[in-house]
């Protein structure tokens, strides 16, 4: 599960990393460091396969199509990778893809079985690296206001051998992308074969 993310890199960083331009409210957004709680609904830089060559700001929280209103967002803030094609939120925009920017994302561990006593963790590459969750995204019209909101979400798969001790509780994580697997996943490659990401993860307690 991912729902609290980082993003420390200025706007040149993410410009030269992702070879794309990206747009001016964002290079503003990025002149100081950024701390996403997804309950919050932020707009994030990201990277969809609709234009691969400019980052924008996309709401965090997928609003499908031909939902209603927008209330639908604080449970599809992650996708289990595993029942893509059943959940109605997802099944519609799985050939949506869609790079969330990020160096760093925040996990607690339990320390008793109720989680009552919790110690936080902070995951990163290594050397704060730069990386991709793969995501997906979706574009919905407010009725009321006739406003476009393009949204995503960052799909989840089984916990690796690291992040099964630190989210020890349902042993969840963020597909983290390699730079190698980042075109892939944008050009529509079959979402299971992303499910077992291989990626170094760096897990630092932190207050």
């Amino acid at each position: 599960m991912c729902f609290y993310s980082r993003l420390t890199k200025k706007a040149q960083a993410l410009i030269n990393r992702y070879n794309a331009r990206i747009v001016r409210e964002l290079e503003l957004e990025l002149e100081h460091p950024n701390e996403f709680n997804g309950f919050a609904f932020p707009a994030t830089p990201v990277i969809t396969n609709q234009d691969p060559q400019l980052i924008l700001p996309l709401e965090w929280g997928l609003i499908p199509s031909w939902a209603n209103d927008d209330s639908i967002k604080k449970s599809t803030l992650n996708a289990r990778i595993e029942t893509l094609d059943e959940k109605p939120a997802f099944r519609d925009v799985v050939k949506n893809r869609c790079l969330v920017l990020s160096d760093g994302f925040y996990e607690w561990q339990w320390l008793d079985s109720k989680g009552k006593r919790k110690r936080k963790y902070l995951i990163t590459r290594p050397n704060d690296e730069l990386y991709s969750y793969a995501g997906l995204w979706s574009e919905w019209i407010n009725k009321k206001t006739g406003e476009i909101v393009k949204s995503y979400t960052i799909v989840t798969t089984e916990a690796d051998s690291l992040m099964s001790k630190i989210h020890n509780s349902k042993k969840r994580m963020p597909i983290i992308l390699t730079s190698k697997n980042e075109e892939r996943w944008l050009n529509g490659q079959t979402v299971i074969d992303f499910a077992h990401p291989d990626v170094e993860l760096i897990a630092k307690p932190t207050p």
